[in-house]
């Protein structure tokens, strides 16, 4: 027992342990991606819909569960993009100039780029927390309706108002579009690394992977194109 924690840590800190902990921790992140998008989404059920649906979250186990999801979440993130970075320096330096080049002509733009997505994915969920979690320099605050007969934050008046602010849509679009491509070369590895893909797979998991992006990007963008169009208002 005494030696099973450090070769667990030893494990931890070793390339395949890195790549495995970066596959864990993105599918706890595909998971909430899905289902912020899902909830997000009703708001085109109207405006009792999603109060609801934002009343629920906020009292969650007392109004504990919201903090341990998104403590949870910020350490999976973190983790994430950590071990991301560390595992990629680890495998440029380990490839001669010939394998290099041989691995840059099959390898995807997603790929290419999964760094740069990855950081500019990070930028972008702390805006969206200072937007609408923390609501740093807005009244988001006092936006407030009546539901069953309990006084509770308007969520979707103020979904309304911050994607009325072209600037915050085109940032969120731009950031959804890179989400896409992150998503579409992640998913895929995510099958690899746990060792659930094989040569006969890859194809299959390369179309899940593409088709989820999609839906993702599609289901996000609409709600701020929706808004800037007046069709959600």
């Amino acid at each position: 027992m005494s030696s099973l924690f450090p070769s667990f840590f030893s494990f931890l800190g070793s390339s395949l342990g890195k790549k495995i902990l970066v596959a864990l921790t993105g599918m706890v992140l595909v998971v909430f991606v899905l289902g912020h998008m899902i909830g997000n989404l009703l708001v085109y059920a109207g405006p009792d819909a999603i109060n609801e649906y934002g009343h629920t979250l906020q009292t969650l186990l007392h109004g504990a569960g919201i903090w341990i999801a998104r403590i949870g979440l910020l350490v999976c993130v973190v983790v994430h993009v950590v071990l991301t970075i560390q595992v990629t320096k680890e495998n440029r330096a380990a490839r001669s100039d010939r394998y290099a080049v041989h691995k840059t002509i099959k390898t995807t733009n997603s790929a290419r780029i999964m760094i740069l997505s990855g950081l500019t994915l990070l930028a972008f969920i702390v805006y969206h927390l200072l937007h609408f979690t923390v609501r740093a320099g807005n009244d988001y605050d006092t936006y407030k309706t009546v539901l069953h007969g309990e006084t509770v934050h308007d969520v979707y008046r103020m979904v309304i108002a911050g994607f009325s602010w072209w600037p915050a849509s085109l940032f969120y679009i731009i950031a959804m579009v890179l989400l896409w491509s992150h998503l579409s070369h992640g998913v895929q590895s995510m099958f690899q690394t746990v060792g659930i893909s094989n040569e006969r797979t890859i194809p299959v998991y390369k179309t899940i992977a593409l088709v989820f992006a999609t839906v993702i990007l599609i289901g996000n963008c609409s709600i701020p194109i929706s808004v800037m169009l007046g069709w959600v208002k």
